[in-house]
């Protein structure tokens, strides 16, 4: 390669690096960019309002509306549905302040986090297994979105709502194709707002979808003049036979679905604008809307099956149900465009909540020079249409079961996490030190790699494993193994949080107390650049000292 090419190359390289602010005190390295560095106070935005309205996002969106069908299909009655969902929503709540301590303390989130827990390069581990998990989670909420999309197109056109055509040997609607590149549109559009100015398009997102629940329970309880057959139903028999293990299952089933979204919760509480707005708004946002808009997909499902004879649990073919019902009356058509339009709402929200910008800045944490959250957004959306997602659907069943299985990976990270940074080091970390990308960082550890939480994972998933492959193999399997699986997130969790607290206890990882509880901006400012040029203030052979096994 000539010179010339090299310097066009080096050109090129420098061209598209990430955007550095005006007299910013860091520069574009491996571990450092914008979004990566600990928030500065002006784009600490988030007020105590703020996470409430996040939760509005978060806990009122389509999952939590079929969370129902999740809870029935272990056999429990309408009555016990709703009573794991209560007591697996304030888990959550809880799991939420605990994950997001970090953020509204030191003003991190997981990507950085996760350096002081499994060292500089074994961090790249957890952000790349998240990732990986979020490309087709991503892709699956731009299909759903898509086919809301088409909803609100086939209200205004009843021929596009009921075109028939097909693409990828038929298992893709063209309609649904259609919707889904405006969706995308859509999401593009909204996601070159900076994560710090977001809370007016939530304002709006959560009004309109919460106008769709308000509207769907009015027209199901005075059209079905009470609740509906599901709270009716009593001679049901739980899986295995036992109430406690069916509502076992119901509890689990809630934390796994929002248990991927609080291992990331420090991504957004380090917006918050003073210390503890985050908490007591989680406290109560975060069970008070999944608990409503879980309650009111039951209720809704159950009065759609007495008018329209049939259980549907997706509310975009529910509003296609029920225009269809009535024979594409304008009334009905009006109804369904505004209904349709909140859950598209509802849709581009949790897409930016749980897997745009929290994975964005995981990719950000992999090319910090090339990465920012912007950019991981639009490369994850790429990724996620680039899957496929109407084919790994056609066959749901067993792929839905390996997606989902993917929290028994997911939830030792939560474990760990949490042991590290609240019993381990009760909060006191060196924050300069997850910058610096060599042996003065005291995440260094071994070549970079932490080996105690490597273990401490593998100890976690280890109980899980089994019976998650015993269900990809057979989904009626029904032992110890499975059952265990059943509760992978309490499992995975507990145990590996206690493996972790144990490892450490009985061979402590160097630099525990060294550091500060908060983060603190007195002397943030330097000339000198990066903040990699920090040095660390212990040196390596206080280190070996510390540590000798490092």
């Amino acid at each position: 390669m000539s010179a010339t090419e090299r310097t066009r190359g080096q050109r090129f390289l420098k061209w598209i690096e990430v955007p550095i602010d005006k007299d910013a005190d860091y520069k574009n390295d491996l571990w450092t960019n914008r979004d990566l560095i600990p928030m500065p106070k002006e784009r600490r935005t988030y007020a105590i309002w703020s996470y409430f309205i996040y939760w509005c996002i978060s806990g009122m969106c389509i999952s939590a509306y079929t969370t129902g069908s999740t809870l029935l299909a272990y056999n429990l009655t309408a009555q016990q549905a709703i009573g794991a969902l209560v007591v697996g929503s304030v888990i959550t709540g809880f799991l939420s302040i605990s994950c997001g301590w970090m953020g509204e303390r030191h003003h991190i989130g997981f990507t950085v986090a996760s350096r002081f827990s499994w060292g500089m390069r074994g961090a790249y581990f957890p952000i790349i297994i998240r990732s990986f998990t979020t490309i087709f989670w991503d892709g699956l909420q731009g299909y759903w979105g898509g086919q809301g999309m088409a909803v609100v197109i086939g209200s205004i056109i009843p021929g596009f709502g009921h075109m028939k055509h097909t693409l990828a040997n038929g298992v893709l609607l063209t309609r649904d194709f259609v919707g889904m590149i405006i969706y995308y549109i859509f999401f593009i559009t909204i996601m070159r707002i900076p994560p710090e100015r977001l809370q007016r398009p939530f304002i709006v997102s959560s009004t309109l979808f919460g106008g769709t629940l308000i509207g769907l329970l009015a027209w199901g309880v005075s059209n079905a003049h009470g609740d509906g057959p599901l709270f009716k139903q009593t001679d049901v028999t739980p899986v295995n036979g036992s109430v406690g293990w069916a509502m076992m299952f119901g509890i689990t089933a809630i934390l796994g679905s929002w248990g991927g979204g609080t291992l990331g919760q420090s991504d957004w509480t380090r917006y918050a604008n003073r210390p503890y707005a985050p908490t007591l708004s989680q406290l109560i946002a975060a069970p008070c809307t999944i608990i409503v808009c879980a309650i009111i997909g039951i209720i809704v499902t159950s009065c759609a099956q007495q008018i329209l004879g049939t259980l549907i649990w997706e509310p975009f073919e529910l509003l296609t149900a029920i225009q269809a019902h009535y024979n594409d009356s304008p009334r009905a058509r009006a109804g369904v465009f505004f209904a349709g339009l909140g859950c598209v709402c509802a849709q581009l929200g949790i897409s930016i909540v749980l897997n745009s910008v929290s994975a964005g800045m995981d990719l950000a944490g992999i090319m910090p020079r090339y990465l920012n959250i912007r950019r991981g957004a639009y490369l994850l959306a790429a990724l996620g249409l680039a899957s496929n997602p109407w084919q790994y659907l056609s066959n749901a069943s067993t792929f839905l079961t390996v997606l989902s299985g993917f929290g028994i990976f997911l939830a030792p990270f939560t474990g760990i996490m949490l042991a590290d940074y609240l019993a381990v080091r009760k909060c006191v970390i060196k924050l300069e030190d997850c910058y610096i990308g060599d042996e003065t960082s005291l995440y260094w550890y071994w070549h970079g790699f932490h080996w105690r939480a490597l273990v401490a994972w593998v100890i976690g998933v280890f109980p899980t494993m089994p019976g998650f492959i015993m269900t990809v193999r057979n989904p009626n399997a029904n032992n110890a193994w499975v059952r265990t699986f059943h509760i992978a997130f309490l499992v995975g969790l507990s145990v590996s949080f206690a493996a972790f607290w144990l490892i450490c206890k009985i061979s402590p990882p160097p630099g525990i107390g060294i550091g500060l509880t908060y983060h603190d901006e007195s002397g943030a400012a330097n000339s000198e650049g990066s903040i990699a040029d920090r040095k660390s203030q212990i040196t390596i052979e206080e280190r070996k000292i510390a540590d000798p096994e490092e």
